[in-house]
Parts: C-alpha cells; sequence; structure tokens
C-alpha cells in the first residue's frame, strides 16, 4: 500500500537513534510498532483528549486487537521521519487507524493498528461512543477540536480553578493563598475547551500598572496537553481582547521553563529573573499593533 503525505492531517517527528538500529544502522523492524504507537498517543493530544480522562468518562478503554507493518524501505540512523496517523475507519465497536512513516517525501513503511471499544472492567467490546465517533470524523475532516471562550470569573471561574488548581496548587505545590486573589474577580478570562467539553487551558487579562498596558497571568494548560497550541490559543484570546480594548502593549511574568515559548511569539525579555511564589520567572512584553 503506497500512501502520501497529502494523505494524512496528523504527523509526528521524530529522529532516529543509535539504540534502535542494528550492525547495518538501519532501524530494528519491531521499532516501527513503537513509533506507531508513540504517534497514537500524540494524535489524542491533538484532539486535546487527555486520554485516560476522556476513557474514564466515556466508560471504556481501547485495545488493540491487530497490527501490521508492511516494509517499503528502511529508516535509518540520524534520519529525521515524521509519522503519518489517521483514523480511517469506525466500525461498531472498532476502530481502524491507518499510519505510514516518511522521509521527506519517501514513503518508507506503512501500518494499521485496529482497535476494540471494551469495557475495561470485562474487556467486552461495546459500541464507539458517538461523541467518540463525531470527534474523530470532524478532526479527519479537518474541523477544529478546540474553543476559547473569553468571559468574566462568574462565567468561567469554576472552569479556570479546576485547571489552575490542578496546575498550580498540586502540580507545582503553589500555596493555596497565593494562587487565589482578588483579581481574578475583575480579570477578562479565557478558557480552552476540548471536543468533550472538558475545559483544558485557561488565562487571565488584568489592566496593566501603566495606561495602555495590559497584564496576562495564570496561563495554564492540562499537563498531559502541553506542547501542542491550547498555550497559543489561549494567549491569542487574550491578545484579541487586549487590542479590541485599545490596549498597546502587554506584559506578564513568565516561567523561565516557558520563557522560549513566550519569546517564539515575540515577547521580548525586560530586566533580570526573580522568583514568585518560589519559582523562577521573567518579565515579558509585547507591543500589540
Amino acid at each position: 500500500m503506497t500512501l502520501k503525505r497529502s494523505d494524512f492531517r496528523f504527523f509526528h517527528r521524530l529522529r532516529v537513534r543509535w539504540a534502535e538500529v542494528d550492525m547495518q544502522k538501519i532501524v530494528f523492524n519491531a521499532h516501527y510498532l513503537m513509533y506507531f504507537d508513540t504517534a497514537i498517543a500524540d494524535y489524542w493530544r491533538a484532539l486535546a483528549l487527555p486520554y485516560q480522562d476522556a476513557m474514564d468518562a466515556l466508560e471504556g478503554d481501547l485495545y488493540v486487537v491487530k497490527a501490521t507493518v508492511e516494509f517499503h524501505a528502511s529508516a535509518r540512523v540520524d534520519d529525521q521521519v515524521e509519522v503519518a496517523m489517521k483514523c480511517s475507519r469506525i466500525g461498531s465497536s472498532s476502530m481502524v487507524f491507518t499510519g505510514a512513516i516518511f522521509r521527506g517525501e519517501e514513503h518508507l513503511i506503512s501500518g494499521e493498528i485496529v482497535y476494540v471499544f471494551a469495557d475495561p472492567a470485562t474487556q467486552k467490546s461495546r459500541p464507539v461512543p458517538d461523541i467518540l465517533r463525531n470527534i474523530l470524523s470532524s478532526y479527519e475532516a479537518g474541523g477544529s477540536v478546540v474553543s476559547v471562550k473569553v468571559g468574566d470569573w462568574a462565567t468561567l471561574g469554576p472552569d479556570a480553578q479546576a485547571i489552575r488548581s490542578e496546575v498550580f496548587v498540586n502540580e507545582q505545590r503553589i500555596p493555596k493563598e497565593l494562587e487565589w486573589d482578588a483579581a481574578d474577580a475583575q480579570a477578562v478570562h479565557a478558557v480552552a475547551y476540548n471536543p468533550m467539553g472538558l475545559a483544558v487551558a485557561t488565562g487571565r487579562l488584568l489592566p496593566g500598572e501603566k495606561p495602555g498596558e495590559a497584564k496576562i497571568g495564570r496561563m495554564a494548560v492540562n499537563r498531559v496537553l502541553r506542547g501542542g497550541q491550547l498555550g497559543r490559543q489561549v494567549l491569542d484570546a487574550l491578545l484579541d481582547t487586549a487590542r479590541g480594548r485599545g490596549d498597546q502593549r502587554v506584559v506578564l511574568h513568565a516561567q523561565r521553563s516557558a520563557e522560549g515559548f513566550y519569546d517564539r511569539l515575540g515577547f521580548i525579555r525586560e530586566g533580570l529573573p526573580f522568583e514568585e511564589a518560589g519559582i523562577p520567572h521573567v518579565t515579558m512584553s509585547l507591543a500589540l499593533n
């Protein structure tokens, strides 16, 4: 089966490592299944679905019943390859994922993984839930999987609070009394929702210290879904809100671990690093056009 890059929407990129090759410096055949499995995990992230939370909500789980690999050419050590994946068919209780591995435009490997949706307690098959069927079909048709809502604390507070509690209080161990403040009631909040209606990212917008200045803060993304576009989508919604009300500049206190994210979006570092709630931060700013 010959496949083309244009057959796919989703790609997972990786570099072949020395530990994955044989004496001829070509990939051991068994590693291709690992590549496909890793791509499937990222496919769920592309859908903005934290896998375990989603399956718990659907009251089921996915089990592999068949996996096949077809070899066309070998990947070699240090090759930069792309693992493409798509949901190609959804049956009553099964789902077929078609995969392909490309080196540039060259099609190296084809793969197919068949899953059955089943009750995790009994492992007996169940019908694929309509909501999951619709999410997969919409994504493969080019549909958007995330919606971002902008509003006040009364409207979005419960969802924003749930994300921030998990990220800042539980994960980063920031004391509750430092996380919650009176500014929430005056701020504009943005919350990103996945296709199942689960809140997965948030941030807030406040007036800055100077006229025409806004301050963005409390940016948080579900731990499992980081590295995608969720933070960018929330940030864009807040920036659009700032522009809409006439702000000319935004500032934020970026955690040092997120500095590269803001730098790639055009934010400029200001001053020296400092600690906030025991975590290294740096002030960054962006001029609004």
